[in-house]
């Protein structure tokens, strides 16, 4: 019992200084006009282990901040009804894959040839590098207003294959481990494909069979609170679905709000969700700051920015490229270069599995990731230099 107090202290200790240190930050960061996605980093940063240590480890924090990624996903879906998804499709599929596979390859490349690295490695850590923020790009584009322009369209075509991106990529991953992980583990990794297309047909079927007669019968009962429990059922419910398989939650939960999204109580489940979607999307930014490795960045710091610049200039000058070949103007082809131009948080995930199946060690995985949080930090100034050309 005296443990369990212990430990409840010390996170009730935890949340007070995360809580007030992403107050001060996002509020001072907001005035300075550098949007609050900077403040949540900068703020991790400062009260994580390396500089004051006053809130614990990120991989603790991370554990609930990544459930803002899932309702973040949750509550794009409500937006996009299935028939708007239909008419998408093309983008999704057409420019999502050409923009995984040319950039992901092309900074495979760029590793390969700065680094000593071999070529699992390179392939590895680039085809993590390809993929961008969702977490950060999408509630930039939402409270901008800007997520059906034709900028914000193609933008958010591209970030949903990367979401679906990350069941063949963690095959690849296995597929190159040198740990033994490739026998099991390519096997498991494209079982996973026709898994998630099973999985997603049910979940579709839930949506239609299950959950909209659960919402008809709240809205009949008028109990406000219902649909707040609901909301998040149906959110988590999606998400450990999916989790359970071995695929990706956001996946589960965009799903799920994509099958609420043409039913009468849509607006109702998005002002429910919202306010838990920004505070644990506050916490995910503040656990990556937290892990920021600044020892490495230290020990290398040329190396850290120069990679991080050369991730962010090789993705916006190839993204712009696909922006013009899919007939955007050239000031519309570069606003979209320059919002997908950083790293994203799925490639913590991929470069955890990298080195689980010894395809790179530790250092390399705490540079990248140093290297992915910097390159985040870019994209509040980028967003600035977007605003007019959107």
């Amino acid at each position: 019992m005296e443990h369990g107090e212990a430990s409840a202290h010390v996170a009730l200790e935890s949340g007070v200084v995360l809580l007030a240190a992403a107050l001060l930050f996002v509020i001072l960061f907001r005035k300075l006009g550098l949007g609050a996605t900077l403040g949540y980093l900068v703020a991790g940063a400062v009260v994580g282990p390396q500089v004051l240590g006053l809130a614990g480890s990120g991989e603790e924090t991370l554990s609930f901040g990544e459930l803002g990624i899932v309702m973040l996903l949750f509550v794009v879906g409500l937006e996009l009804a299935p028939s708007r998804l239909w008419r998408l499709r093309g983008a999704i599929f057409g420019l999502g894959l050409t923009q995984v596979a040319l950039c992901g390859l092309a900074v495979s490349g760029v590793i390969w040839l700065a680094t000593s690295y071999p070529m699992a490695a390179a392939l590895a850590v680039g085809l993590s590098l390809g993929l961008s923020s969702t977490a950060q790009v999408l509630p930039m584009l939402q409270s901008g207003g800007n997520l059906r322009t034709p900028v914000g369209e193609k933008a958010f075509s591209i970030l949903l294959f990367q979401d679906l991106s990350i069941i063949p990529l963690v095959t690849i991953v296995a597929a190159l481990s040198t740990q033994g992980a490739s026998e099991g583990g390519a096997a498991t990794g494209w079982t996973l494909l026709p898994l998630a297309l099973a999985a997603t047909v049910g979940l579709v079927l839930a949506g239609r069979f299950l959950l909209r007669p659960l919402f008809r019968l709240i809205g009949r009962l008028g109990e406000r609170e219902m649909f707040v429990v609901a909301s998040l059922f149906a959110v988590v419910a999606s998400a450990a679905i999916m989790q359970s398989l071995g695929l990706s939650t956001a996946l589960g939960a965009f799903v799920a709000g994509a099958m609420l999204a043409d039913t009468p109580y849509r607006h109702e489940l998005e002002a429910d969700i919202e306010p838990f979607r920004s505070i644990l999307l506050g916490l995910f930014f503040i656990s990556v700051g937290m892990m920021l490795d600044l020892q490495a960045i230290a020990a290398q710091p040329l190396f850290v920015i120069g990679m991080a610049a050369l991730l962010v200039t090789t993705k916006a000058a190839l993204i712009t490229g696909i922006g013009l070949l899919a007939r955007l103007p050239w000031r519309g082809a570069l606003a979209l270069g320059l919002l997908l131009s950083q790293g994203g948080e799925f490639g913590f995930v991929l470069f955890t599995q990298a080195q689980q199946g010894g395809v790179i060690d530790g250092e390399p995985a705490s540079l990248f990731t140093a290297i992915v949080t910097l390159s985040m930090a870019t994209t509040p100034f980028l967003m600035m230099a977007t605003a007019p050309l959107r």
